[in-house]
């Protein structure tokens, strides 16, 4: 029974931080958790738990009574995070090209399930195996409190117009990077790696600065999010 109420968990988790993050939910948008529990077909202690930990990674903050509100994020926010994110996950790649991997059938797999959900246009797929192959690829630095904080970093980060056609397209266009980086990785090309992780990164800054600034912040609370 633990292991289900966890899967439950991590299930509302998932998708709860996918639609924060790609902006489908908006700033100030009320999740309840009656209701978010009733349009998944769960108990609320699930729901509750997840949302709580969504709080604590700051996503949502909780109300009193009311539910749990999303939390805006700003455009200085979104050049803090770029900025920590190319320092930090360069150093981290460097570090792991200058091992030289052999075992990258392990990051070739994540490669793989990140290409599928974009050709699926999956986009919570394609967020969460994203995610999956980043941390798998920082924790070859063997640093975990490096890759805690890389992680956390990525999780704060507001993918507003990911699913949006520029989106897509550069999602299309990460997928061979994610398959250059585990060339350059097993070279041992940290020049190569660390441009490459940095551009990889930038990339996407016009488009979440676009469609952050455009967001607007919900003017009423929802009991739960549309579909």
């Amino acid at each position: 029974m633990a292991e289900v109420a966890t899967n439950l968990r991590e299930r509302v988790v998932e998708q709860v931080r996918s639609e924060i993050v790609s902006g489908r939910i908006a700033p100030g948008t009320i999740y309840s958790v009656p209701g978010l529990a009733s349009e998944l077909g769960m108990s609320t202690t699930p729901v509750r738990e997840a949302l709580l930990e969504l709080s604590r990674a700051g996503f949502l903050t909780p109300l009193r009574n009311r539910g749990f509100r999303v939390e805006p994020t700003s455009l200085q926010d979104l050049e803090n995070i770029f900025d920590l994110r190319v320092l930090l996950e360069s150093y981290a790649l460097v570090e792991v090209a200058k091992q030289r991997p052999t075992d990258t059938a392990p990051l070739v797999a994540l490669a793989d399930a990140v290409a599928e959900a974009v050709d699926k246009h999956d986009v919570p797929a394609y967020i969460e195996t994203d995610r999956q192959f980043h941390e798998s690829l920082v924790s070859r630095a063997e640093n975990p409190q490096l890759t805690r904080i890389v992680m956390g970093l990525r999780g704060e980060m507001r993918l507003y117009g990911i699913d949006s056609t520029e989106g897509r397209e550069r999602q299309r266009a990460s997928v061979g990077e994610h398959y250059r980086v585990i060339e350059l990785a097993s070279a041992g090309d940290t020049e190569g790696i660390a441009a490459l992780i940095a551009r990889h990164i930038l990339e996407w800054k016009p488009l979440f600065r676009a469609a952050l600034a455009a967001t607007p912040t919900a003017k009423v609370a929802r009991a739960a999010p549309a579909r």
